[in-house]
């Protein structure tokens, strides 16, 4: 349960794949660096050059859970910039070098994905979506048809943000490798989940945003592997190796290597933390309200993840009864939450626009309790009974 300052009701935090709060160890790890090391780290005094050391050993830390070199990590302002990085940078350095213009993602890929794809198609690229099956799932002889003698880059999401279904990268990766193609993953949600390992998942390129693991808002990174072309898309200093330029935000770069840290070592506890939460709301929904269902493959999902679509109501109506009773979930990604269209996720999964448009996100997190739970399978189902005039 989730103590709000601001307000006496009780709240029930049920949105953890939008955003986490930040860990109290990581606010401990950042804090110097906003008050008693304020230095730039370019500068060549010693605050600046305590910045500098410590940036160094966080990336260090990073790059110890990643299993890369330090030369091989950016730092970013978050998943979205590091997601653009990489689509951007890769595709145009490979256009340059004359090597084609065509790129590969899915249809169910974060708007930072589609929408940058989108851009290079303004700018002369092809693209071509990947569909995905009635589970969410990228078929990897779609993607060995796919690509092309001129296919510059793949970009394919390692678990989804609307499902939590988690596609088969490793393999989707290999494939990649064997023709020669350049291989993105949008790795945002599997950090404290999943295995990040660059070398094991057959990755190019890897995007990660602290705010996803219990890090700070507004701080990302790239694992760009070397020897990888990237155009910068951020010009004007020589930071991260010329691949970004802007003073290294310190602070931000500490608190995600601390919580990118924190989340590796509790890793196995968290996934049966959650998965047990998760299990839990599922099956009393399933079970306590009729005509519903589980968005996305029951097995191949993050452990914190149930989307679980209602049939013949509009998923707003619930969201605001749920919050009136301090619940606090998700119809879909935070970044198209104002949009009234039915999720594209769920479209590309074949689901109707009515029963699309049903469908809410619950995500657990670590601090998430079981009477938490029980109170929402308290609250939910006489709301949904309410909205079906039953």
């Amino acid at each position: 349960m989730m103590n709000i300052a601001t307000t006496s009701q009780r709240v029930v935090y049920l949105d953890h794949a939008a955003t986490t709060a930040l860990d109290p160890a990581v606010f401990a790890a950042m804090q110097p660096y906003f008050l008693e090391v304020p230095g730039n780290p370019s500068s060549i005094h010693q605050i600046g050059r305590s910045a500098l050391q410590a940036i160094d050993d966080a990336r260090e830390e990073v790059c110890t859970i990643l299993g890369c070199s330090r030369r091989e990590i950016i730092f970013t302002g978050g998943g979205s910039e590091a997601d653009n990085l990489a689509i951007k940078g890769v595709a145009l350095a490979q256009q340059q070098r004359g090597k084609g213009s065509h790129i590969i993602t899915s249809a169910i890929e974060h708007h930072a994905v589609l929408d940058t794809a989108e851009y290079l198609q303004h700018v002369g690229f092809e693209v071509t979506l990947l569909p995905v099956d009635q589970h969410g799932l990228v078929q990897p002889d779609d993607l060995r048809a796919a690509i092309r003698p001129d296919t510059v880059l793949v970009s394919l999401m390692y678990a989804n943000n609307e499902t939590g279904v988690i596609q088969p990268i490793a393999e989707l990766g290999a494939i990649c490798r064997v023709h020669g193609v350049l291989f993105h993953t949008d790795a945002v949600q599997a950090a404290g989940s999943l295995s990040l390992t660059v070398d094991d998942l057959n990755v190019d390129l890897l995007s990660l945003a602290a705010h996803k693991f219990y890090g700070p808002k507004g701080m990302g990174l790239l694992y760009i592997r070397r020897g990888t072309p990237l155009l910068p898309q951020i010009n004007g200093g020589g930071q991260e190796r010329r691949r970004r330029a802007g003073t290294e935000n310190t602070p931000g770069i500490i608190g995600l290597a601390t919580a990118l840290r924190l989340a590796a070592a509790r890793r196995a506890w968290y996934v049966q933390h959650c998965a047990t939460l998760r299990d839990q709301l599922l099956e009393g929904v399933l079970t306590r309200v009729p005509q519903t269902w589980l968005n996305g493959d029951r097995e191949r999902r993050l452990p914190n993840n149930a989307n679980i679509g209602f049939a013949g109501i509009d998923a707003e109506s619930i969201l605001l009864l749920l919050d009136q009773h301090g619940i606090c979930a998700s119809s879909g990604s935070a970044c198209t939450s104002g949009s009234l269209d039915p999720s594209h996720v769920l479209l590309a999964m074949g689901r109707s626009p009515e029963d699309a448009g049903g469908s809410l996100r619950f995500t657990v997190g670590k601090d998430t309790t079981a009477d938490d739970i029980a109170y929402v399978l308290e609250t939910l189902p006489p709301i949904i009974a309410m909205l079906r005039g039953a």
